[in-house]
């Protein structure tokens, strides 16, 4: 799908205190992006990888900035969240390619910080969307993931308060080790503590909809007297299928803890009761402009994000999909040129 180029328009954006403290209190701001970039810079990108739509809506986005602002781009990714070793050796590689700026996705909180401290001798480093090390960074652009994992432990907390009745709850939180995964995890636990749930099943995995399916049909197998499985986007997604195959559609309900295609359409149609969403789309535009920014010398603000929005049926039109979601005929682009 070619992606025309757009004016500059305005982002609202909310950006930390103490930049790549997602901890700090943010402030709201209205981002005014630069026109065109001074040159046709080369950005080298990687991503974990591109196997479910979250990062498919991310890719949307950087192609969307890229072309508006007049860079290159050359993508490549790990394949998994188990790959570090694979993503340091595409981390080096970026540097002998001679390219402007590197924009990473990391797979590991800090397990390519080494490399990423080596490169960065070399060229600008944007953080995109997962959260990692500072070390050797020049801007982020991301939203907090414990922040992601709080706003789905208090849609079961509005549920089921402290001292209700207790319901029985299974957590697929994604792939361990993983740095995103860490945080979501600490702020679903604090948020779920405000609640009467008890987690009675946790199944780590990486992220592809193959994995989780696996994951969902042990827990059910398990612990059939689940209340509710939430968990990743690819989980909540193969959910769906799983309880209406299983007759189990209704009395077993699903919360995401991000959004994708499928779970968009699953709130839409009362499948899912609520995720939240990052803006998937805005961040990957972001973190483009970021890199451009870096450098040209113009960074004003080093971290920032979109504002994390929690979507249930009853707002989820009112919100739209237009910054969370690549469209439907979007396919994956490794390479853009300008």
């Amino acid at each position: 799908m070619a992606v025309q180029p757009a004016h500059a328009e305005a982002w609202q954006l909310e950006v930390p205190s103490v930049p790549f403290d997602d901890d700090s209190l943010t402030q709201p701001l209205l981002y005014q992006p630069l026109e065109r970039a001074a040159k046709p810079w080369r950005l080298c990108v990687l991503y974990p990888h591109l196997k479910d739509a979250y990062w498919l809506s991310v890719n949307y986005g950087m192609v969307e900035e890229a072309k508006r602002l007049g860079v290159s781009f050359d993508l490549y990714e790990a394949g998994g969240y188990p790959n570090l070793d694979r993503q340091i050796e595409q981390v080096k590689a970026c540097g002998k390619r001679h390219m402007d700026a590197l924009i990473l996705g990391p797979v590991s909180y800090n397990g390519a910080s080494s490399a990423v401290l080596e490169i960065a001798k070399l060229m600008p480093v944007i953080a995109a969307v997962n959260d990692m090390d500072d070390a050797g960074i020049s801007a982020k652009s991301s939203v907090s993931w414990r922040e992601m994992g709080a706003a789905s432990g208090r849609a079961i907390a509005r549920r089921h308060p402290r001292g209700s009745p207790a319901v029985k709850l299974a957590w697929f939180p994604g792939p361990k080790g993983a740095g995103w995964v860490h945080f979501v995890e600490q702020g679903f636990l604090e948020a779920l503590a405000e609640s009467s749930a008890q987690i009675v099943a946790t199944r780590y995995g990486d992220t592809g909809v193959d994995q989780q399916v696996l994951l969902v049909e042990d827990v059910l197998d398990q612990v059939p007297e689940v209340d509710y499985l939430v968990g990743s986007g690819p989980m909540a997604e193969a959910a769906v299928s799983i309880l209406r195959a299983r007759n189990l559609t209704g009395r077993i309900e699903i919360v995401s803890t991000y959004v994708s295609h499928g779970v968009y359409r699953g709130i839409k149609r009362g499948r899912i009761l609520a995720a939240p969403t990052d803006f998937a789309v805005l961040q990957g535009r972001l973190a483009v402009e970021l890199a451009v920014r870096a450098i040209e010398g113009k960074l004003t603000i080093r971290h920032a994000g979109p504002r994390i929005v929690t979507l249930t049926p009853e707002n989820i039109d009112a919100v739209g999909s237009a910054e969370s979601l690549a469209p439907a005929s979007f396919v994956p682009v490794f390479k853009v040129s300008n």
